[in-house]
């Protein structure tokens, strides 16, 4: 696909975007797309480092609420519903903010950002919008006694573990995939886009069939996606729009995995050059092209899919919209 940004009636500029939708009931002959691009899963990734939280019983000893588990799998906007539950995670064990090996950085939410700009406070750790994903972390290390320290690290028992994990719901074993550094300095493996589409649409399906820990997930994420997602972000408006029947989660980088809870389907997109704007349009193109939108959810998801640039003075110069690639040179 191809993203376009106008301005008037002109194309300014353009983003192109890899896509691919596939069911689990399947074999790889339902891949609809373009299932040979690798990418880094980044957060996208988050639903599924989450899970040995519930394969280990570290959700029942720490009596996890459903806003938990959201917030474990999120990527927040560090307003003050995610800070202070990120902070009562870390009383539970005893462990304070200094232990979150994510660094701060400015708050997603563009409000709490400015408050605690005009406080004159500076953003914390538990500002950054995996902060619930290290306490998920740190849950399983305290849980079973492994060290505290570098948790973080590919080798350490807590990484260790949710490569086992993960084992279950890839196409490879992960130990077969490149492992690199995500943006809060845990790992993230490089992998087609097919099977991370496959690995959504088997999370949700586990879900219907009552695996325990993938139903905890898909019902924390779609219920409080305002725990997992933040004011004006895509996998946001996709759970709104569709009542929760669409599971959506994002990662850095123009990435986006969404799965339907009712259904077998799941898909990927990658944005080539990483572009967060275009992600929106692709996502919903993707959907609406693999027929996999409802009535309603359309029209219910219509700024996302095609967004207006406003400027300063609030007045509407442009439009940041999708369209299937022809393969031409001007796609490239």
């Amino acid at each position: 696909m191809v993203v376009e940004v106008s301005r008037g009636r002109a194309v300014e500029s353009m983003h192109r975007v890899r896509g691919v939708a596939c069911s689990a009931a399947e074999d790889e002959e339902s891949t609809r797309g373009d299932p040979p691009v690798l990418t880094y899963w980044r957060s996208a990734m988050k639903p599924f480092q989450a899970l040995p939280l519930f394969e280990d019983g570290v959700a029942g000893a720490l009596d996890l609420e459903p806003e938990d588990v959201a917030l474990i799998c999120a990527s927040h906007g560090g307003m003050r519903q995610h800070t202070e539950r990120v902070a009562g995670l870390l009383r539970r064990l005893r462990l304070s903010e200094d232990h979150l090996h994510c660094g701060p950085h400015p708050p997603f939410d563009r409000d709490t950002a400015q408050m605690l700009s005009c406080a004159g406070r500076l953003p914390g750790r538990m500002h950054n919008n995996c902060s619930g994903k290290h306490a998920g972390m740190l849950a399983l290390a305290v849980h079973h006694g492994w060290p505290i320290d570098g948790y973080e690290r590919l080798d350490h028992p807590v990484q260790r573990r949710i490569r086992d994990s993960l084992g279950a719901w890839m196409d490879h074993e992960p130990e077969e995939h490149h492992w690199a550094l995500d943006g809060c300095g845990v790992p993230t493996p490089r992998m087609p886009l097919s099977e991370m589409a496959r690995a959504y649409s088997r999370l949700v399906r586990q879900a219907r069939l009552g695996n325990a820990g993938a139903r905890a997930v898909v019902d924390a994420m779609t219920t409080f996606p305002d725990l997992t997602s933040s004011p004006g972000r895509v996998p946001l408006e996709i759970m709104r729009a569709t009542k929760g029947r669409v599971l959506a989660k994002e990662g850095a980088e123009g990435v986006l995995c969404a799965a339907a809870v009712d259904d077998d389907w799941g898909l990927a997109v990658k944005v080539e050059d990483g572009a967060i704007r275009a992600v929106g349009p692709s996502v919903v193109q993707l959907m609406e092209l693999a027929g996999l939108l409802r009535d309603g959810e359309r029209e219910a998801l219509a700024e996302v899919s095609e967004a207006a640039i406003v400027n300063t003075l609030g007045v509407e110069v442009g439009r940041v919209r999708a369209r299937p690639a022809t393969g031409s040179g001007e796609d490239a």
